[in-house]
């Protein structure tokens, strides 16, 4: 597989990766929809499945070079080192531009949503009635979740691992947004802000020499939690691409049709037009989180007032379906180079 990837291939996966970890921070997206679109869905399951127990051989018998091989390690490298510039850069522009761009933002992700429901049924042609009820089945499920209300935060380790597993399905299957199961987990600020800033605070106070920020109660808390976290997404990574390998090879149509469901289904959670209902706590005061915003209970869904703004957010929803043409497009020539 390396052997035909030029080095124009190289950094374009580079930017996959830092779109599907942009995808993964927003909850509503699936960074899977990002693989799938791009073309490299089924490439980045099969090297995650490489990692099994031939894999961990080889690696505890010092054979760095053919596990790195095995694995299809510089694929899988290249798209995490994407993921990881993009967890501590794109990710924060992301936080910023929701903040202040809202509508906007919201927008150009239903379109792009839109764009992939397109993109993955125009080539799909076995309807029949099992696929058509793995499809109305997928548009359930991702409506229900879309409609829960979110719990309290949890920093118990145990329930932190398993956020861990949940939080990374959204890489493996397309349209489950992990990062929108973890706000109704009650841990998204806790995992997907508190303690990455915790990290990236660490760095910096490291730099300055300021060992005893590092060293507080409190920062030590979050640094465990983080550890603990990534623990949990490496081994739901492992995992969930060894289960759908397995149903992709068996069940691939059935699979194709629930994904285009949920996908579908996602499609209530990104909606751009929300009247967003806020919690308050037991002294009538509304509860703020980390951030210093107010915590979401559930979302209020309504018809768009056709004003400056509503237009302009309509503009933005094709700017999405654009983006995903223009990835499957490159997708696309870029399979037919390698043919």
């Amino acid at each position: 597989m390396e052997s035909t990837r030029t080095l124009k291939d190289k950094i374009f996966l580079v930017l996959k990766g830092v779109g599907m970890g942009a995808a993964n921070k927003v909850p509503g997206v699936s960074g899977g929809v990002v693989a799938f679109v791009a073309g490299f869905y089924e490439e980045f399951i099969y090297s995650l499945k490489k990692v099994n127990r031939k894999a961990l051989k080889l690696l505890l018998n010092g054979r760095f070079k053919s596990f790195y091989k095995y694995i299809n390690g510089r694929f899988l490298s290249l798209l995490f080192f994407g993921m990881i510039v993009s967890y501590f850069s794109i990710s924060k522009i992301l936080d910023y531009l929701i903040k202040h761009y809202e509508l906007y933002v919201w927008s150009v992700f239903f379109g792009m949503i839109i764009g992939s429901i397109y993109y993955i049924n125009k080539d799909f042609k076995d309807w029949n009635y099992k696929t058509v009820t793995s499809l109305i089945i997928g548009i359930v499920l991702g409506l229900s979740i879309s409609f829960l209300n979110p719990a309290k935060e949890n920093d118990n380790l145990w329930f932190v691992f398993f956020c861990g597993i949940i939080s990374v399905s959204g890489m493996t299957l397309p349209g489950f947004s992990g990062s929108f199961i973890l706000i109704l987990l009650g841990n998204y600020v806790l995992l997907l802000v508190d303690s990455v800033n915790a990290l990236y605070d660490s760095f910096y106070d490291l730099l300055k020499g300021d060992f005893q920020s590092i060293s507080s109660p409190e920062r030590i808390r979050l640094l465990k939690v983080l550890v603990v976290f990534t623990l949990g997404s490496i081994t739901g990574l492992v995992t969930f691409s060894h289960l759908l390998s397995y149903i992709l090879k068996h069940y691939k149509s059935i699979t194709l049709s629930s994904i285009i469901g949920f996908i579908v289904g996602s499609l209530g959670v990104v909606w751009p037009w929300k009247e967003t209902i806020y919690k308050l706590s037991d002294s009538g005061d509304i509860l703020i989180d980390s951030r210093g915003e107010k915590v979401i209970e559930n979302y209020q869904r309504y018809s768009p007032q056709l004003n400056a703004e509503t237009y302009y957010a309509i503009g933005f929803i094709f700017i999405g379906i654009a983006i995903v043409l223009l990835l499957e497009y490159y997708g696309q020539k870029t399979k037919k180079i390698n043919e």
